[in-house]
């Protein structure tokens, strides 16, 4: 270890370390206003200056690396002269009216000109940069505050990746600003606010926080994001909405902050700016009652009929119910399902479980379903996203998960996204895709459409949509005809090699490139970057290195454009298979890391919310693991056969096999495929209970709904996509009367068994707290073993972790699969279900947006996400716009075999000729009325959602 001495005093210091940070990781402060430590450092605010012994003049200590033997005085007479020069320089374009200034005790500029007594400037300079900009709902631009330290610039560049902002003008008209100063929203900005969380200034100032008081009158409560499934920790600044009441309870604004363990303190939009939803006036605060069933009851005096008009269009759903008390929601529920039980049996009743719960609700839902109705009929959204990894990567690896962790990312030298349009479905982890491309590592995107990765991609494959699995053969075509494959990690650690390779003789990059439209070549330079693990300073005409030198770390990140596919568990194993293939499996910054869509859809998976494994993954059918379950519960046997999934639900609700279901935080009538059929289905139970903090789409079909709080009103855990589990606290209270899921679905199941006369019921219902949840779920759940709320902290523990001494596991498979040997599987080319022809000739892909999450229920609700994306729109390639005499922004009706959508059209390059996308997020234009639900992955049972055959029409020339 070197060793420097600053002010006297001897430290050690890392390699690469800079005289700064060894400073602060050793607790001296050094004046800076223009260093981040997640930044390069610029050495523009010149505040940080040190005097090295041997040089004449002091040098910026951000960017000056640390030496063996240096001697480093961070005070001095001289040093503190200059800084009062600066600070008084800065100063004179900075007006000094503190008190009024919504920065007022935060400001760095004000805290260094208090230190160094400058009250106000020596200099006679007018001030240039008078700019005030007020031109979206998340922050505010005030010019004259802004001290041009760069930091809002560099942020959005290095972490972001938008290069929204930069200097603009010279001299003392420079400033920060847009291409040719326009408005943010005509910008590359994706309003993430990292620029404000960054800012020394009050120059960027959250919208919310203007007018609301000073700093000493805030308090802070930190949590977990409910939106995507990075499971980013989010700082609530709170006030108290009555002086003096000791009770913050009015939410300010929320950042992020420094030692958050998976997103450090950069957030997304949503994570950032996406919380208002919690006080819309639309949320859930009391149990309701259809009026049919009210009148049934005696509970209201006039008849009435649920009007045939679809959830997707009616305008007054709430007008349906009759508010109850819990007392009597509970009675009417349990009624409805004993009724079902009874008349039926309990394999008539279904549940959908819900990936924005937690992991306690998760698990305590799932046990209802099996040990109270007595039925494996549970199931999730995971369904309709990542069921195929779990089978894939089961069959593969022993472990359907995300391999490594998301930081490990910024460290990769070569990544692969295929799949994924990671920038606006996980944009945190973008950030670490953009620092590890920044650095020099490598960046391969495979998408048929144009997303924002692919503007810091090296490599950019675009295959038709459905036929990358050519892609992904071929490559592997190529590593094993190259030698570039890793012999001794396939000999020692995995099992099917012979027969793997056998199959991919016949996929050359030729054929591949016939029926993939991909050029051979890119194929070829995307299999030798992945497989060697090639940085940046290897180029396509390098020469070819060496295969028996260090591989460097490739990492594959993948999502639904792989997932949601009638062949996505193949899909799945191929992925698999590549990783095996190059020894890239089991190691930092490498893996296969599938990206979970929802907060806790990684969590509801590993809690049992799933047809055909018991929590941990334990297979319903294997006797063994079900006694030992069942015992844990304190039954004699649990249900043995698989139960249906979400799609199945649905028709076997049409066939009048399923005659009541019972939904928590679940909305299929936006999220499912085909929703007529969905609609059908919902419409012909008995009896249907949701669970819910809005009236959804689907509520608006229920018998009884019941309210539930949201997850900045309760506690418990999620697990994240890398399998972290965090706990989450609570920071509002909820509305009306409504409660944690939690305590629903007990007391729900309590009033079950005094329904079916089980008084002396040995199954435990009643929980103190969420903390003994868990303590019971771990009992049952082997990943899970070790896990208790006490002991994850700040940080968590990141699944294995299989004894209350165990650390975690961050990294899977790194001396043996979780199945023994990783399993190569001989997978086969396969085309979708449904391809375009001559009355349906264009390919229809579904996905999200940035501004949007899931059916929208919370997003929309969000007066700034609501903002940036009020309407629905449809991506079109200009040529299929011309053919269709289609204009941008004009009227466009999408048709396929199920239905009908109406919406704008949106003229993009984003999507290739012949191909469409539409997000799902809107009941107005339900993307969902179009996708099919006949054809599913064999095995993981989800429905393909990427590529659906339609034709567009323009409205207005129908008949012409």
């Amino acid at each position: 270890m070197s060793t420097i001495t600053i002010n006297g005093q001897a430290i050690d210091f890392a390699p690469g370390a800079t005289v700064l940070e060894t400073a602060l990781a050793h607790g001296i402060d050094i004046p800076r206003l223009c260093y981040h430590p997640a930044l390069k450092p610029s050495g523009g605010c010149r505040l940080c200056l040190v005097e090295i012994e041997g040089r004449p003049m002091p040098a910026p200590s951000c960017g000056l690396a640390a030496a063996d033997g240096m001697s480093v005085q961070t005070e001095s007479d001289r040093l503190t002269t200059m800084r009062k020069d600066i600070i008084d320089l800065f100063v004179s374009e900075h007006p000094m009216e503190c008190e009024s200034c919504a920065a007022d005790g935060e400001c760095d500029l004000q805290t260094y000109a208090n230190k160094y007594g400058i009250t106000e400037t020596s200099f006679d300079f007018e001030l240039s940069r008078t700019l005030y900009q007020d031109d979206n709902p998340f922050f505010v631009r005030d010019h004259q505050l802004c001290i041009l330290c760069g930091k809002c610039v560099r942020v959005c560049d290095e972490i972001v990746g938008r290069n929204a902002i930069d200097y603009v003008g010279r001299g003392f008209e420079s400033h920060i600003g847009t291409p040719f100063d326009d408005l943010m929203i005509n910008s590359d900005c994706v309003f993430c606010s990292s620029c404000v969380q960054v800012c020394p200034t009050a120059a960027l100032t959250p919208k919310t926080r203007i007018g609301q008081g000073h700093v000493s009158e805030f308090s802070h409560k930190q949590t977990i994001c409910g939106y995507c499934g990075v499971g980013c920790s989010v700082d609530f600044v709170m006030k108290e909405s009555e002086p003096g009441s000791g009770k913050a309870d009015v939410m300010v604004y929320s950042q992020g902050f420094a030692d958050a363990p998976v997103n450090g303190e950069f957030l997304c939009v949503k994570g950032r700016s996406g919380w208002d939803f919690i006080s819309s006036p639309d949320r859930l605060s009391t149990p309701l009652v259809r009026k049919d069933v009210a009148f049934e009851l005696g509970l209201t005096d006039e008849p009435w009929t649920l009007p045939d008009t679809s959830p997707l269009k009616s305008r007054k759903p709430e007008e349906y119910f009759v508010p109850v008390s819990w007392e009597q929601a509970l009675e009417i529920s349990a009624n409805g399902l004993a009724k079902a039980i009874t008349e039926h049996g309990p394999d008539a009743i279904a549940g959908l479980s819900s990936a924005r719960c937690s992991n306690e609700e998760n698990y305590l839902f799932q046990k209802f379903m099996r040990a109270g109705i007595g039925t494996n009929n549970v199931d999730h959204c995971a369904r309709l996203c990542h069921a195929s990894t779990v089978t894939g990567l089961g069959a593969a690896f022993g472990s359907g998960a995300m391999t490594n962790t998301i930081q490990g990312m910024r460290d990769a030298d070569c990544i692969l996204i295929t799949g994924s349009n990671t920038a606006e479905s996980h944009p945190v982890i973008s950030y670490e895709v953009v620092r590890a491309v920044k650095s020099g590592g490598s960046l391969i995107v495979i998408d048929p459409r144009r997303t924002p990765m692919v503007e810091h991609a090296h490599l950019w494959l675009q295959p038709t949509p459905g036929t990358d699995i050519y892609v992904y053969l071929s490559m592997m075509h190529v590593i094993l005809r190259e030698g570039w494959e890793d012999r001794g990690f396939v000999d020692a650690r995995t099992e099917g090699f012979a027969d793997f390779a056998a199959v991919l003789e016949e996929y050359t990059p030729e054929v591949a490139a016939l029926h993939s439209g991909v050029p051979a070549e890119k194929i070829e330079l995307a299999a030798r970057w992945y497989a060697l693990g090639e940085r940046q300073n290897s180029t396509a005409q390098s020469p070819i290195p060496n295969p028996q030198s260090p591989r460097g770390a490739s990492s594959i990140l993948y999502a639904m454009g792989i997932t949601q596919r009638t062949n996505g568990t193949d899909l799945v194993k191929t992925l698999a298979n590549l990783s095996m293939l190059c020894g890239q499996i089991g190691k930092p910054s490498a893996g296969v890391n599938p990206l979970r869509g929802q907060v806790n859809v990684q969590g509801a998976c590993d809690l049992g919310a799933l047809p055909n494994v018991l929590p941990g993954y334990q297979p319903v059918t294997d006797e063994a693991k079900r006694q030992a379950v069942a015992k844990g519960w304190g039954l004699a046997e649990l249900p043995a056969q698989n139960g249906l999934t979400v799609v199945e639900m649905t028709h076997a609700a049409i066939a009048g096999k399923v005659r009541a279901m019972y939904i928590m935080g679940e909305n299929p009538m936006l999220s499912d495929p085909n929703l007529e059929h969905v609609e059908e289905g919902l419409r012909a139970l008995d009896f249907l209970v949701v669970q819910d903090i809005f009236l959804s789409e689907t509520a608006q079909l229920a018998h009884v709904v019941l309210p539930a709080a949201a997850s900045l009103e309760k506690d418990g855990t999620f697990t994240n996509t890398e399998r972290r589990v965090q706990l989450f606290t609570p920071i509002l209270d909820a509305p009306g009367t409504a409660l944690p899921d939690w305590q629903v679905t007990s007391m729900l199941a309590e009033k079950l068994d005094e329904k079916l006369g089980r008084t002396d019921s040995p199954v435990r219902w009643t929980f103190a707290s969420t903390a003994e949840l868990m303590a019971e779920a771990a009992t049952v759940t082997p990943i899970y073993g070790g896990m208790r709320h006490e002991r994850l902290g700040s940080e968590g523990l990141i699944w294995p972790c299989p004894t209350v001494d165990h650390p975690g596991t961050p990294i899977l498979h790194t001396e043996r699969f979780s199945r023994g040997l990783g399993k190569f599987h001989a997978i086969r080319a396969a085309l979708p279900a449904e391809m375009p022809d001559a009355d349906f000739p264009l390919i229809l892909s579904t996905g999200r947006i940035l501004y949007h999450y899931h059916t929208g229920t919370q997003t929309r609700r969000s007066e700034g996400l609501d903002w940036r994306e009020p309407k629905g729109f449809v991506e079109i390639n200009a040529v299929d716009a011309e053919n269709a005499d289609i204009r941008d922004g004009g009227p466009v009706v999408i048709s396929s075999r199920r239905g009908q959508v109406r919406t704008q059209a949106r003229i993009s390059d984003s999507v290739q000729p012949g191909v469409i996308f539409l997000a799902f997020h809107w009941k107005e234009a339900p993307a969902n009325l179009l996708t099919q639900d006949y054809a599913l992955d064999p095995i993981a049972k989800i429905p393909e959602y990427k590529v659906s055959a339609v034709r567009l029409e323009n409205p207005s020339k129908r008949g012409r």
